[in-house]
C-alpha cells in the first residue's frame, strides 16, 4: 500500500459499510418477496421503500462528507462513483419490488429466483468487502467473484427472456414480466460497477 504522510478522513469507510449492509437488507426483502403471498407483497414493498430511503440518506451523507472534507481516503471521483453505484443497486432492487406490486403480478416466472439468489450473494460479498477498503487487502477475490456472478446473471437473464417469448404468456404479461427481470439484471450490473470501482481504487492505492 502507498505510504501517506497526511492524515485521512476515515468516516467514509463506516458510511460505505453501512450502505452495503443496507443493500443486504434489500436483498433479503427480495428473497422474502419470492415466497410471499400476493396479498403480502405491498407490505414488503413498503419495507423495501424504507430501505431505499435509508440508502439515499447514506449516499447523501457520503456526498456531504466528501464536500466538507479537505483530505479524503482515496480520490474524490472514486468516492463519488462508489457511493453512486451502491445507491443504484438499492434503487434497482426497490424498483423491481415496486413493479411486481404495481403490475399485480400473480406469479413470477421460473428463473427469477435464480436472479435474486445471485443478487443476494453479490450483496453479501459487497458487504464483506467494504471494511477491507481501510487496508485495501483481501479484495481481489471479491471483485473476481462478483464479476463471475454478473456473468451468471447475464445467462439467467437471457434464459428468462427466451422463456417469456416462448408463447406461453400474452403480450401484456410479457411486457410486465420483462420489465421486472430487466431491472433485476440492471441490479446485477450495478454490483459489477461497484466491484470494478473497488478494483480501480485498490490499483491506485497499491
Amino acid at each position: 500500500m502507498r505510504f501517506r504522510l497526511t492524515p485521512r478522513e476515515t468516516s467514509f469507510y463506516d458510511m460505505f459499510a453501512a450502505s452495503a449492509d443496507n443493500i443486504v437488507t434489500g436483498s433479503k426483502l427480495l428473497m422474502e418477496l419470492l415466497g410471499a403471498d400476493p396479498s403480502a407483497r405491498a407490505e414488503i414493498a413498503e419495507r423495501m421503500r424504507a430501505a431505499e430511503h435509508a440508502g439515499d440518506d447514506a449516499t447523501h451523507a457520503i456526498f456531504h462528507q466528501l464536500n466538507s472534507s479537505f483530505i479524503t481516503p482515496f480520490d474524490r471521483e472514486d468516492i463519488y462513483s462508489l457511493a453512486s453505484s451502491l445507491d443504484d443497486i438499492m434503487d434497482f432492487m426497490e424498483e423491481a419490488v415496486d413493479l411486481v406490486v404495481l403490475y399485480n403480478i400473480e406469479e413470477l416466472p421460473k428463473g427469477v429466483e435464480q436472479q435474486i439468489e445471485v443478487l443476494a450473494r453479490a450483496a453479501e460479498l459487497t458487504a464483506e468487502a467494504m471494511p477491507h477498503l481501510r487496508t485495501m487487502e483481501n479484495l481481489t477475490e471479491y471483485w473476481i467473484e462478483v464479476n463471475r456472478l454478473e456473468n451468471q446473471a447475464d445467462q439467467i437473464h437471457r434464459k428468462l427472456l427466451a422463456h417469456l417469448f416462448n408463447g406461453k404468456y400474452d403480450a401484456i404479461e410479457v411486457l410486465k414480466l420483462k420489465q421486472v427481470v430487466d431491472v433485476l439484471e440492471e441490479a446485477a450490473d450495478a454490483f459489477e460497477h461497484v466491484a470494478n470501482t473497488v478494483e480501480t481504487i485498490a490499483v491506485k492505492e497499491s
